[in-house]
């Protein structure tokens, strides 16, 4: 777009609200304005100049200081409804099932469980739209703080110490008056600005003071610093940046570390250890007595493997890494990883062991021993005698439609159907047999007896992986330096010069304390002998007048 030329000569850009070089205003709202808004200098935003093209429309929607508090709304608000049932780390089902969460959710909170989870809340921070919803919010702040702070910087570095009387008297503060001596004061007021650690530029009887320019800044650090942190955030759905899973291993099992690839965890034993009697009624006191044992010391002896590479899944194909006995807060660490002891779960049944028995002489066949992880189909038993498992239910839940149903894979309470076949009932007899109870279609000859029962104890681990910490912790300390930059120091300036008719005229402008900054001012005027001056938005016609109120 075209430049706009200033009566003093200066070609500035399109938009421009104040001369970038003498101050006087350019559009007719800063003509008419008693006070001009010095947030920006007065500078051309991008965002209020241009508005044609498909990207102008973008800049502009994103640089919108409502649109920007409004996806802050949204994040927040969507992020209080996910509070609301628990997330998908703490639903007790298999999370890799979709059937099972939702009809977690479903049997627990009704309907609204159902569209709580089919909208994506109960895994909230991994869903798709949660994470625009936090691109458009870094979207936002980079734009909004590119569309303020690069004008704001071109305005500072250049801006010129004498400006127009136009620029001097929409000021805050102005005040103008006759001096005996004006060069004498002018030469005063830039000594004692000097002493009170301001940066002067003298310029053609001007005098221009400056001091803590960098606290203008700090708004923008604090967006960098917030900006890192968001890309922190993001970075935690990129597979490797973060890890936090769960995993239950039982006694003598060898399983896949739930994300960390290719490497594998044995469980080789779990120990427990309770304080005794005399150790608890010293720490615990009391305690003991209610609630029985207290627990000192629960660990996991575990072997580690890697896969070997090009291998084949398998114990073979594993390089064994170490062994570790895992302790709370004492974590097995490998590769980044940190494996901790957060859980356990004690005597789940293993195997049971039963035998047949002829019911009117009580005749045994012998034992079998049913492995409840991965049961056989045909037991074979003495004289000819064998059972065949025709169904398990690892945790029998009732009857569903005439079939007996499971409600998990781990076996907390087994059932099975056994069909029992001997010489003399060569065509077998079928049983329900489930833990105190037995049922049969028919009054049967032989029956499955339970003789005992072999438990393991199983541990509760959690993986972590947080390569991303350092950017959060990084985004964070800029921030925090960025609302310290901001908060503790503001811009002061304070414009003396000398008018047409050799009057002293005196300005001054912060973006924030005023009332430090007028002391200052009052300091500087009292020993250089300046004008008076006035707050416009106090209405007040002097510093004294304010002093002598008080």
């Amino acid at each position: 777009m075209s430049k706009i030329k200033c009566q003093c000569g200066h070609d500035n850009p399109f938009g421009t609200v104040l001369c970038e070089k003498c101050g006087r205003p350019m559009t007719e709202e800063a003509k008419k304005s008693e006070v001009v808004d010095m947030r920006y200098e007065g500078s051309a935003r991008r965002s209020q100049t241009y508005k044609r093209s498909i990207i102008d429309k973008v800049w502009n929607f994103f640089s919108s200081v409502k649109i920007g508090v409004s996806i802050i709304v949204a994040v927040l608000v969507t992020s209080a409804i996910g509070t609301l049932f628990p997330q998908k780390f703490y639903v007790p089902v298999n999370q890799d099932s979709p059937a099972e969460l939702l009809a977690y959710y479903e049997r627990l909170y009704g309907f609204i469980g159902t569209i709580y989870y089919k909208l994506g809340f109960y895994d909230m921070y991994n869903s798709w739209w949660f994470k625009i919803l936090i691109g458009m919010l870094g979207t936002s702040i980079i734009i909004a703080s590119l569309d303020r702070v690069i004008p704001l910087y071109k305005s500072l570095k250049k801006q010129r110490t004498k400006r127009h009387a136009s620029f001097m008297k929409r000021q805050r503060i102005y005040g103008e008056g006759r001096s005996e001596n004006a060069d004498s004061a002018l030469t005063k007021a830039e000594e004692k600005l000097k002493e009170m650690k301001y940066n002067v530029k003298t310029e053609d009887g001007a005098i221009l003071a400056e001091k803590n320019r960098f606290s203008r800044w700090g708004p923008y650090v604090n967006h960098t610093g917030l900006i890192i942190f968001l890309f922190g955030v993001l970075l935690r759905g990129i597979p490797g940046f973060y890890v936090d899973e769960t995993m239950w291993i039982r006694e003598g099992e060898l399983r896949a570390i739930p994300g960390a690839p290719d490497f594998y965890l044995e469980s080789n034993d779990f120990k427990i250890e309770y304080y005794s009697k005399e150790e608890a009624s010293e720490v615990f006191g009391e305690a003991l007595d209610r609630v029985g044992q207290i627990v000192k010391k629960y660990q996991t002896d575990v072997t580690l493997y890697k896969k070997k590479e090009e291998g084949l899944v398998g114990s073979s194909d594993l390089d064994v890494v170490k062994d570790y006995s895992i302790i709370v807060n004492k974590p097995l660490k490998f590769d980044g990883y940190n494996v901790f002891q957060m859980d356990y779960r004690l005597a789940e049944l293993k195997s049971m062991t039963m035998q047949l028995i002829e019911k009117k002489t009580g005749k045994s066949f012998g034992q079998f021993t049913i492995d409840l992880d991965d049961p056989e189909g045909v037991y074979k038993l003495n004289d000819g005698a064998q059972v065949d498992l025709i169904g398990y239910y690892a945790d029998y839940n009732g009857v569903e439609n005439g079939e007996p149903v499971s409600k998990s894979p781990i076996p907390n309470n087994p059932a099975f159907i056994f069909e029992m076949k001997t010489p003399e009932k060569p065509k077998g007899e079928k049983s329900f047999v489930a833990i105190q109870q037995t049922l049969e279609t028919e009054e049967n000859a032989y029956a499955v007896k339970f003789v005992g029962a072999d438990t393991r104890d199983i541990s509760g681990l959690t993986i972590r992986k947080d390569k991303t910490l350092y950017i959060l912790l990084l985004g964070g300390l800029i921030f925090m330096i960025g609302v310290i930059q901001g908060s503790y120091w503001n811009h002061r300036r304070i414009w003396v010069q000398k008018g047409e008719n050799g009057e002293l005229m005196l300005a001054a402008h912060t973006n924030k304390n005023w009332f430090s900054l007028k002391k200052e001012i009052n300091a500087v005027k009292e020993y250089a002998d300046l004008p008076n001056y006035e707050d416009r938005q106090d209405n007040e016609s002097s510093i004294e007048q304010e002093e002598g109120e008080k």
